[in-house]
């Protein structure tokens, strides 16, 4: 028997398993709104848990201070949800979670996969930090590798992820790839099934020459992906899965016009997953343009907070004076863990940076200014236990995918209530305790005030507190002795302070004219403008008297 004949037995074998699960899967019931199916072009039905806390820990106590915020085990929480095994999922997927200490599903997933694996289109919308990765992951994975609707791998991309920024796109690239692991290609079973990261920061020729070696997944950015379909490099004309992930971000980064070109250049006929932690207008109408019949799954109940409930919020007035010192003795906070620090701009974030650093703190940086190799040294040293304290702008914090971070600190009120969900989705992920905590500068109060107003949060009339506090020690479990400084002055983690543009700027200002170190003396450089002045003022003389004559 041939390989490729032992190849397509198995693929049949593998779907008949596939039509089994599917078969058991259908006959189970499902929680769906009244309104299901009641509008062909909208995406009006909304799916919603029996219990929307099944997948999460109970609420932290009010008065739960920085010890509580400590990993707890999730099993009594989990074990409540069904595992992915249970809701159809192939082995090989199965396999390699399980692998990963990953069994049992988180609400979204439960609610997404049953209808994701038989190819729907879908809305998923969960807070950050629910599981979203693999709730859309899983089932395209599942799809492109055994899906009898969709062709055989054979090189060209049968999946696509498009993703705001290039941090999120090498996290998503990166659970993908682990999802994938003993996924092997039916035409080549010594290539297993490959997911390639296209994003900006790192040259064309690596990424044509893994595009022209082959590919079946693909996870980019917008600007990217328009430039290689536009050389002719990147062929999405055989994609049957399209998930747009971060949808509310790609709004407020200005990607819509972008994803518009990309829709054109995919199959109108494919399978198209919309996953977003909120829904804006724009991206509603967006959806009712491209998809067709998508189901909104909405992995909360409709009273619940747009906020983790084991997140602990506090919010106080600090002069921006002050912000630093505050800032130090949060961080010697008892059981801080790793820690992540956010700015609203490039320039603010590299100067906390680099003034913590001077401080003896060990801190990396992730801004917009930096190059993306040492973005990406940043990333991995925080990931990995390197460094603890990382200061983020908005945008650069977006592939921060890590499940044990116990504080986020605002160190400036960002512009909206959205941007301060995803801020601090960043702490209190996937079952996790974690504390949030905004510094309000005297500027900024009314900004807070329509945060505090639109998300329902209830801080009220905020307290004023300093680095010396002692309201700030007891709320956050900061020890009585802490000091502004820990150590020895060192570099931030993964390079040099790099300039902002203002500074590059001010620094091209101050040096010298060429004309000026070329020429020591003022004077005599005065004096040939004005010989050239009266030159040029008599020879015009003439002209002018020649003409007249």
């Amino acid at each position: 028997m041939t390989d490729k004949r032992r190849s397509q037995q198995a693929r049949t074998s593998s779907r008949r398993r596939r039509a089994v699960r599917r078969s058991s899967r259908s006959a189970a019931p499902q929680t769906a709104s009244p309104n299901q199916g009641t509008n062909n072009t909208t995406p009006e039905a909304t799916f919603a848990p029996k219990d929307a806390t099944a997948s999460t820990y109970a609420p932290a106590d009010d008065h739960a201070t920085a010890s509580d915020t400590a990993p707890q085990p999730a099993d009594s929480a989990q074990s409540e949800t069904p595992t992915f095994e249970e809701l159809g999922v192939a082995a090989e997927i199965v396999d390699a979670l399980a692998e990963n200490g990953i069994t049992h599903t988180f609400a979204i997933q439960e609610l997404t996969l049953p209808l994701a694996l038989d190819g729907k289109d879908l809305i998923g919308q969960a807070r950050t930090g629910m599981g979203k990765t693999l709730a859309y992951g899983v089932p395209l994975l599942d799809r492109i590798f055994d899906d009898a609707a969709i062709p055989e791998l054979d090189g060209t991309p049968r999946a696509l992820v498009v993703a705001p920024t290039r941090e999120l796109a090498y996290q998503v690239s990166d659970d993908l790839t682990l999802a994938a692991k003993h996924l092997a290609n039916f035409n080549d079973e010594h290539r297993s099934l490959r997911v390639t990261t296209i994003c900006g920061g790192h040259p064309f020729e690596k990424q044509i020459a893994q595009l022209r070696e082959g590919t079946d997944c693909i996870v980019g950015t917008p600007g990217r992906l328009l430039d290689l379909c536009k050389n002719r490099e990147l062929d999405l004309s055989h994609v049957a899965v399209l998930v747009l992930d971060e949808a509310d971000e790609m709004l407020d980064l200005g990607f819509l016009p972008d994803i518009e070109k990309i829709l054109q250049q995919v199959p109108e006929t494919r399978q198209t997953m919309l996953f977003s932690a909120t829904m804006p207008a724009p991206i509603m109408a967006l959806a009712r343009t491209f998809m067709n019949k998508p189901v909104h799954i909405r992995a909360e109940g409709t009273d619940d907070s747009t906020t983790h409930a084991t997140t602990k919020q506090v919010a106080f007035k600090n002069h921006k004076l002050n912000k630093l010192a505050t800032l130090s003795a949060i961080l010697q906070a008892h059981n801080r863990g790793r820690t992540i620090i956010f700015t609203r701009t490039k320039r603010s974030a590299a100067d906390v940076a680099d003034d913590l650093a001077q401080r003896g703190f060990l801190v990396g940086a992730v801004h917009g200014d930096m190059a993306q190799p040492a973005r990406e040294k940043s990333l991995d040293a925080f990931r990995s236990k390197k460094i603890e304290v990382l200061v983020a702008t908005d945008v650069a914090a977006r592939g921060i995918d890590v499940d044990d971070v116990t504080h986020v600190i605002n160190y400036q009120v960002p512009d909206d209530a959205m941007t301060y969900v995803h801020r601090i989705g960043r702490t209190g992920r996937a079952g996790h305790t974690g504390t949030a905590v905004t510094l309000v500068g005297w500027d900024e109060i009314t900004k807070w005030k329509v945060i505090d107003d639109e998300l329902d949060l209830n801080v009220g009339e905020l307290d004023e507190w300093f680095s010396t506090s002692p309201e700030l020690r007891e709320a956050l479990d900061i020890p009585d002795d802490v000091d502004e400084r820990v150590g020895e002055s060192r570099p931030v983690y993964g390079g040099a302070k790099v300039l902002s543009p203002q500074r590059k700027s001010a620094k091209r200002a101050s040096r010298p004219r060429r004309d000026d170190r070329r020429q020591g003396d003022p004077h005599r450089r005065s004096e040939s403008r004005s010989r050239r002045s009266r030159s040029g003022s008599r020879s015009h003389s003439r002209s002018r008297s020649q003409r007249r004559k």
